[in-house]
């Protein structure tokens, strides 16, 4: 993608746009099929067919003109979430009917545009899973490539798939939080039952999300049945066998328990995974990386116009003049960070009160109270170069928090709200800040 110049790609955004009208004309019963998955149209009119591509879009998005073939079929059909969706098109393997990812897939889902090719998805067998079982490390054996080594041998489920991404997010400070909302009965230890809850409350949430009715009170679960809404999709059936999770957490047999210094070690692993992966995607194999891919990490998941990217991006390379690098541990320390984003907020509305503009100094002093630890004079700096607009100086940390928190959360905040020809803007927009 990034070979075409923008201004093809304007002109052919144009055309699509002009052919995606042309395409509103024919009669519902011409119009066979289109999806913005690929962005292309396919039109049966008079025996002839008309292809429009624009191009392959980064994100999965929604079906926009589906024709039910009949009345209980469209009942059926459901809107997925962006978050569904996204589980749906990684997931490469199934089991009885439900889908699950690997621990590769769920790596690839977090840093990767677009899931690696296959051509169908694996249907794993009993044996398969005795052996996943059997090869599964135990908690005291994990470790920040527990995922990495795991590669295919494992299965992740869409709920422990939710909760695996809310784990990228939360700060060390909310670990006892998260393991607390597990230890249902507070004796500081978590059993597989109490964990399993959790699909309970997922399932619960998809009911109301949906306006099915909920007829259990959530503070009345105690223990995972039957009663988990199957949405056709593999997403919100109970599972019939034991996890790659389940095991880690509480041994081949289930009959372990949780305790908190393990929950917290597990969830510093796998953030340290995720940040290792994404910096060696940049790094190419050396121990830093650019001011300029710093820069593009950040913007990577946000829905700034094209000239917005570039200008962030340009203002950047006019600013710094010792180009040095970002080494891993200045990464990962401004990442964890970016996890205490809240705090922050908290704290600059304290401090300015009227939304002034902050200094390099009291940015720096800020994330230290926030987090605990220092971020190095050279990244408060580069943040600086790509964030002060106007080059006095100060930041306008509005703005920087906004971005941020796309950032934080991978896009999907608002990844979320995009449908139909918005979409296709922002894939566009998506493609082309894209790493070469």
């Amino acid at each position: 993608m990034a070979i075409i110049g923008r201004s093809i790609l304007r002109a052919l955004q144009a055309k699509l746009t002009n052919s995606v009208r042309n395409i509103s004309k024919f009669s519902h019963n011409k119009v066979k099929y289109y999806n913005t998955n690929s962005l292309s149209a396919v039109i049966v009119a008079g025996g002839t067919i008309a292809i429009y591509t624009a191009y392959q879009c980064v994100a999965s998005k929604s079906v926009l003109a589906y024709q039910p073939k009949n009345a209980e079929e469209g009942v059926r059909a459901v809107r997925l979430t962006s978050r569904e969706r996204r589980f749906i098109r990684f997931a490469s393997v199934e089991f009885d009917g439900q889908l699950y990812m690997t621990p590769q897939d769920f790596l690839e889902s977090v840093v990767e545009a677009d899931p690696r090719p296959r051509l169908k998805r694996k249907m794993l067998t009993t044996s398969d899973m005795e052996y996943m079982k059997g090869h599964t490390p135990s908690l005291n054996q994990g470790s920040p490539r527990l995922f990495r080594n795991l590669r295919d041998k494992g299965i992740i489920s869409y709920t422990e798939y939710l909760f695996l991404l809310s784990v990228l997010t939360k700060p060390q400070s909310g670990f006892r939080i998260a393991f607390n909302m597990f230890d249902t009965d507070g004796n500081q230890r978590v059993d597989k039952n109490e964990f399993l809850v959790m699909e309970k409350i997922f399932s619960h949430a998809w009911k109301g999300k949906r306006g099915l009715a909920i007829a259990e009170d959530l503070t009345k679960i105690k223990v995972p049945s039957e009663e988990y809404v199957d949405d056709e999709q593999g997403l919100q059936r109970r599972h019939a066998v034991d996890t790659t999770l389940i095991i880690h957490f509480f041994g081949p047999k289930g009959n372990e328990e949780l305790k908190f210094e393990g929950f917290r070690r597990f969830m510093l692993d796998l953030q340290t995974e995720v940040l290792e992966l994404e910096f060696s995607e940049f790094s190419k194999g050396l121990q830093t990386i650019s001011e300029v891919d710093f820069a593009k990490i950040l913007l990577r998941y946000t829905y700034l116009d094209t000239d917005e990217y570039d200008m962030y991006l340009d203002r950047l390379l006019d600013r710094i003049k010792d180009t040095k690098g970002i080494t891993f541990e200045e990464f990962y320390i401004f990442c964890q960070f970016l996890n205490n984003l809240e705090d922050f907020t908290i704290a600059m509305r304290m401090y300015t009160l009227a939304d002034h503009p902050i200094s390099k100094d009291e940015f720096h002093r800020a994330v230290k109270i926030c987090t605990g630890t220092s971020l190095s004079q050279h990244i408060v700096h580069t943040v600086f170069s790509i964030f002060d607009e106007d080059g006095d100086g100060l930041l306008s940390y509005r703005e920087f928090i906004a971005i941020m928190k796309d950032r934080l959360h991978r896009g999907f905040r608002s990844y979320a709200k995009n449908e139909g020809w918005d979409a296709f803007r922002n894939c566009l927009k998506q493609e082309m800040k894209s790493p070469t």
